[in-house]
């Protein structure tokens, strides 16, 4: 076991990941679909439940212990906006490019175009529809409201970010504003806080096991079949991931900041691959934020208010997967896109994913708002998403890894512009 531990824990994740994929083929295609599925299903789905359910165990208590830390180490709350309005201005950003970089693609690669979409079966339509009833996005002003929690301890109960991150920004700002008389809550708090990442760094000694596991059931349930139903669909997805991470994170890393960009990847390998593994970028906040203060150098104070931000309202991957989906129907339906619609499904794309709960498969089912600006019907809508759903998961993954990346960057060049920056810990080789 010694030696297996001696390995650097991201090699561990990969070996994990890889491993999974192998077996959960390898069942697919000699026992057969169905009875692999049903056997990963039974005792390997449920060991990768049980590593999700230990990393969000985690999310509450990281983000609001902290954040709060994070806040009370500034000494002044006026910095507090300082980092908030640079990350959400780079997270838009982000974001535009990422709507931009998915019509380029979705344009060159034309997914929808020739597709088949009247051989979808019934069940798969009917759960379309029945999410799609019950999936109504909220109006923009009843957001805004709903950051502001009613009940804190509710809030940490249903696991609400955005209003977790509300309170414990007022805690921080309450604890420095009462000066004295705050510091034992807010030593209080920052050593819940350290505790909280030693915790982290326990569960994630089940990551390759955990990510194992994840990667058997995917793979012995969807099996290489996706790629020959929506291979387009799934290489124009990753290739837009694969070049907006290259290109925009990759420029934010190596062009505006100067740092080595391999160095940036080996730092965060260990979230990507929990990422890819569990689709959900609230999930992998945990590991994120190990990641980006261990491996990358980033102070605690950028680390506990930037990356929680980013992982509620940074959606790049769901940003560009919208608009991929809104040409995937206009070529479908041979309706026809002029210059204004683009501006449209870029605007829309954008603000639809702000704020998308990071769980998996969410956003798919916000593509009924970016549908609606090309002029789809409901249903071709429901057409539409009943055709993906079976196939979203793997799409999700590659979706969840462009997330995590770009709340990493953007931690990375806050950190360095505020000055919360280590380079000298960046330039090391990764320590977890």
């Amino acid at each position: 076991m010694g030696k297996w531990f001696a390995i650097p824990l991201w090699q561990r994740v990969m070996m994990g990941l890889v491993a999974g994929a192998v077996i959960g083929l390898a069942l697919r295609y000699t026992i057969g679909p169905e009875t692999a599925s049903e056997l990963t299903t039974t005792w390997f789905k449920p060991i990768g439940d049980a590593f999700v359910n230990l990393i969000r165990m985690l999310v509450v208590p990281l983000i609001f212990t902290t954040l709060v830390a994070g806040v009370t180490a500034m000494g002044d709350p006026a910095r507090l906006g300082s980092l908030g309005g640079a990350a959400l201005g780079m997270y838009m950003i982000t974001t535009w490019f990422a709507v931009t970089i998915g019509l380029i693609i979705g344009t060159i690669i034309a997914p929808g175009l020739g597709f088949d979409l009247s051989n979808i079966p019934a069940g798969e339509l009917a759960t379309a529809e029945a999410r799609l009833e019950g999936g109504e996005a909220a109006s923009l002003t009843d957001r805004l409201i709903g950051i502001i929690p009613t009940n804190p301890v509710e809030a940490m109960a249903n696991g609400e970010v955005l209003q977790i991150i509300f309170f414990a920004i007022f805690v921080g700002v309450g604890c420095l504003m009462a000066k004295e008389a705050g510091r034992p809550l807010a030593q209080a708090i920052e050593s819940a806080a350290d505790v909280m990442m030693k915790i982290t760094h326990i569960v994630m000694e089940a990551a390759p096991v955990g990510v194992l596991a994840l990667m058997a059931w995917v793979m012995a349930t969807q099996g290489f079949g996706v790629f020959t139903v929506l291979g387009k669909m799934v290489a124009a997805l990753y290739i837009a991931c694969l070049i907006h991470m290259a290109l925009v994170y990759g420029g934010i890393i190596k062009v505006i900041l100067g740092l080595p960009l391999i160095r940036f990847f080996r730092g965060i390998a260990d979230a990507q691959a929990v990422a890819f593994s569990t689709s959900s970028s609230s999930a992998t906040l945990p590991v994120t934020m190990t990641c980006v203060k261990e491996n990358l150098g980033v102070n605690r104070t950028v680390t506990s208010s930037v990356l929680p931000l980013g992982a509620t309202i940074n959606m790049d991957g769901t940003a560009l997967y919208q608009g991929l989906i809104a040409l995937f129907a206009a070529q479908a339906f041979g309706i026809e896109m002029t210059l204004g619609m683009y501006g449209m499904v870029m605007l829309t794309a954008t603000l639809v994913s702000i704020g998308t709960a990071g769980i998996p498969s969410v956003s798919l089912f916000l593509a009924a708002t970016t549908l609606s600006v090309i002029g789809a019907t409901p249903e071709q809508t429901v057409i539409v998403i009943a055709m993906l759903f079976p196939f979203d998961r793997l799409l999700d993954m590659m979706r969840t890894v462009t997330n995590v990346t770009g709340d990493a960057a953007v931690a990375v060049a806050i950190a360095k512009w505020q000055k919360e920056f280590d380079e000298d810990a960046y330039r090391k080789e990764a320590t977890v």
